[in-house]
């Protein structure tokens, strides 16, 4: 048994990888010489033996890429070697070297040994070359065949995992999105009723030097929101007019006591002329303001006329925004009341009076008639809301106002539907201890109920 080495580069190897591996079988001398002397040029590495057995051990040590045995040789013939290295190295590339006459032992090779060729003596060596310049290339695209299945499976099941991994991810992330969203919604909601409590304490601080007119704002805000939600104003366009509502005398900070107290209709021309400018002057304090812009609008707006006799601008009829024209009708109807518009107080009833013959004139006549069908519905129209009067003493965090908590002057401490945490609670009863009187407190009955439940389980 003999190893020849590659003696030349030839159309096979080159680089750096290794040169493919050819074992002849064959225990005739010559016919491994010839193999030897035809393939040697060609830079493939060589290794011969002289039987079957030689040729096993070759195949224990060697990496061999294709094998070329003869068929009759002692002991174990071509056939059944090729067998052998089919069960043991099923990659090597076997081919059969026969004579004419072994017909027969040819078909048992190709059989049991699953050969791919055979090559008939005499051979041409051009013939033997392409032979296995072929096989080697075929052994070489099934081997880059399996390796991309290989890589193609490998990359599937990778695939998989990530898209496993991915959806997992997703549903983590959507669900911290959907949390961050929430605490956003509540952190916006709990911004929105600061905003409103921050502007109905504003509204309060105004209304604290004019004595009887205190609260005026606040009633009138609650009517003007019910008229523009029941005219079918959009909610932003709602929130402004109640923003309005509240602001409404805000241009009047600087008007003296002597006019904050007199009735219009008792007011001389010079006062008057004082008096006319606080529209103007409310929405300029205003303007700064950006989420207050547009009530500040309707609030240079309220005192206009539908006939267009009022002021500052002397706008008529859909000139007049229609938050503007709520809130006149809403504004008037409670300073009716309190005796604010004309010389003395009117009842209810009276204010309504006033309202409709003022259709057309003073007022818009669809928003008079939206409120006084709004005045003349039914109290079971509205969704009850179950309440109960307590005393400071019992309330417990997590009940909810459902009124307005507000001193015996009508200054306003708390608005409605305000949840009540512990630190309040305190400072509502030390605000108590100071003025000397209880507050009227209202809370939602289920709130009072579910603690005292849960005090007498306790």
């Amino acid at each position: 048994m003999t190893e020849v080495e590659a003696a030349a580069p030839g159309d096979v190897g080159g680089g750096s990888e290794r040169p493919p591996a050819l074992l002849f079988v064959d225990d005739e001398a010559n016919i491994l010489s010839a193999l030897k002397r035809l393939f040697r040029p060609l830079g493939y590495r060589v290794f011969t033996a002289e039987s079957g057995a030689q040729g096993l051990a070759v195949l224990e040590r060697e990496a061999v890429d294709l094998v070329i045995s003869d068929m009759r040789m002692p002991e174990m013939n071509g056939a059944q070697f090729l067998e052998q290295v089919r069960l043991k190295w099923p990659e090597v590339v076997r081919i059969l070297l026969t004579g004419y006459a072994d017909i027969g032992s040819t078909i048992a090779a190709i059989n049991r040994g699953e050969i791919y060729r055979y090559i008939a003596k005499p051979w041409e060596d051009n013939d033997v070359i392409l032979v296995v310049r072929h096989a080697l290339e075929r052994k070489r695209l099934e081997q880059e065949k399996r390796r991309l299945e290989e890589l193609t499976h490998r990359q599937n099941e990778e695939l998989r995992d990530l898209n496993a991994n991915l959806e997992a991810k997703v549903e983590a992330r959507t669900k911290e999105l959907r949390q961050a969203m929430g605490l956003l919604e509540t952190a916006h909601r709990k911004l929105k009723e600061n905003f409103l409590i921050s502007i109905k304490v504003f509204s309060n601080l105004i209304e604290l030097r004019e004595g009887a007119m205190a609260g005026h704002s606040r009633r009138a805000a609650e009517h003007a929101r019910n008229l523009a939600q029941h005219m079918g104003l959009k909610d932003a366009e709602a929130q402004d007019v109640l923003f309005a509502a509240l602001l409404h005398d805000i241009g009047k900070i600087g008007l003296p006591d002597r006019l904050l107290y007199k009735p219009f209709v008792s007011l001389t021309g010079e006062e008057r002329t004082e008096v006319v400018k606080h529209p103007a002057t409310g929405e300029a304090a205003l303007m700064a303001l950006e989420n207050l812009r547009g009530a500040a609008r309707l609030i240079r707006s309220h005192h206009e006329r539908h006939d267009g006799m009022g002021f500052p601008d002397g706008l008529v009829g859909a000139e007049i925004p229609l938050g503007a024209r709520i809130l006149a009708v809403a504004n008037d109807y409670d300073a009716l009341q309190n005796g604010t518009l004309l010389a003395k107080r009117v009842s209810g009833a009276e204010a309504q009076r006033f309202l409709i013959e003022g259709k057309g004139r003073r007022y818009d006549p669809q928003v008079v008639d939206a409120f006084i069908d709004l005045l003349g519905r039914p109290a079971s129209m509205e969704i009850p809301v179950r309440e109960r009067k307590v005393k400071s003493a019992e309330l417990r965090g997590g009940m909810v106002l459902t009124r307005d908590l507000v001193t015996k002057d009508g200054m306003l401490l708390l608005s409605r539907d305000y949840l009540l945490e512990d630190s309040l609670i305190g400072k509502i009863r030390n605000f108590e201890d100071m003025v000397g009187y209880p507050l009227a407190i209202y809370v939602r009955a289920e709130d009072e109920e579910k603690y005292a439940s849960h005090h007498a389980g306790g």
